[in-house]
């Protein structure tokens, strides 16, 4: 299994969320969250913004629909075209082991 976190920008979440539905992936975790990427934040006039608000996605797949569920967050999240500075990241890992805590059950 896969783990996919993406992080997008807040007016983007509801998009990513009813794309990741449709495509038969309705599990998911969101947490509001705060940081900057390479841009190092924005600056508007004389003030520096240096912590810059995101949308956290959390969400645990099998092996085999980890692209479609990368390329609709990519496809739902982008900007434009060709994205923007700011539309956020896709962090993918291996996932080792999943229990169920209601039941302990462990899944594969």
């Amino acid at each position: 299994m896969m783990m996919i976190r993406a992080i997008v920008r807040p007016e983007k979440v509801d998009g990513v969320m009813s794309a990741l539905m449709e495509a038969g992936f309705p599990a998911v975790t969101k947490m509001d969250v705060v940081g900057r990427g390479k841009q190092r934040g924005v600056k508007i006039g004389e003030i520096h913004y240096d912590e810059l608000p995101k949308e956290l996605l959390l969400t645990v797949v099998k092996d085999s629909d980890k692209e479609l569920v990368v390329n609709t967050i990519l496809s739902a999240a982008r900007t434009g075209v060709k994205g923007a500075f700011g539309d956020g990241k896709i962090f993918v890992t291996k996932i080792d082991e999943v229990y169920t805590v209601s039941s302990g059950v462990k899944e594969s």
